[in-house]
């Protein structure tokens, strides 16, 4: 006689969980992040709204009552994702902030997730409806820089002549040269370095 007992059945598998009821800013939050991550793993083609939707766990329907669109949502997050990694210093100088802000900005575009984000950034094809959208968005990317500048200038620090984007641009450009074409490696000097050489000649006294 057997007085081992059977193996008790394994009970049936309860439904699967559904999405998340996420409101407000907490909602917002976690589909930016989610299309992040998408985006890095599955590239533009695999960034679809169904697929952001399962990452961030909610419901698809609520991604098109905020965003409308794909390419709106790929757009907020890109800029969402870019003023995190590279947030506005305000340290009272207009070389320190920065200095500050362009390593914040070389470091993020140097990690897997920045560059992958940046090489999409500008490589957009022509066809695609979000190339469309490039220009504006690369636009306020350098306008935040920019009003660090105008704030220099604000504060005295810098001629009243001087033309923040350009000076923008004059920062921003080697940095990316470096990244994208030239696979310079990091260099932590680099951004005092370019800041100290920009800034020459447009101090207030000059």
């Amino acid at each position: 006689m057997n007085d081992s007992n059977p193996s008790e059945p394994t009970p049936p598998a309860g439904p699967a969980p559904g999405p998340l009821r996420r409101r407000g800013a907490a909602m917002r939050a976690a589909v930016l992040d989610a299309a992040g991550r998408v985006l890095v793993a599955e590239g533009l083609a695999g960034t679809t709204m169904a697929a952001v939707a399962r990452e961030a766990g909610v419901h698809e329907t609520s991604l098109y009552r905020r965003w409308g669109t794909r390419e709106k949502l790929i757009q907020d997050a890109l800029r969402e994702i870019g003023d995190e990694a590279a947030p506005l210093p305000d340290t009272g100088s207009v070389r320190d902030d920065l200095v500050l802000h362009l390593a914040a900005v070389d470091t993020f575009f140097r990690t897997p997730r920045g560059g992958a984000l940046l090489r999409l950034g500008v490589g957009l094809p022509a066809d695609d409806a979000l190339a469309g959208r490039r220009t504006p968005y690369w636009e306020a990317r350098l306008e935040r820089t920019a009003a660090l500048v105008r704030r220099g200038v604000e504060r005295g620090e810098l001629a009243p002549g001087t033309d923040p984007l350009i000076l923008t641009e004059a920062l921003c450009g080697p940095v990316l040269v470096r990244i994208l074409l030239s696979a310079a490696p990091p260099d932590p000097a680099l951004p005092a370095r370019l800041v100290d050489a920009v800034l020459d000649g447009h101090g207030a006294d000059d």
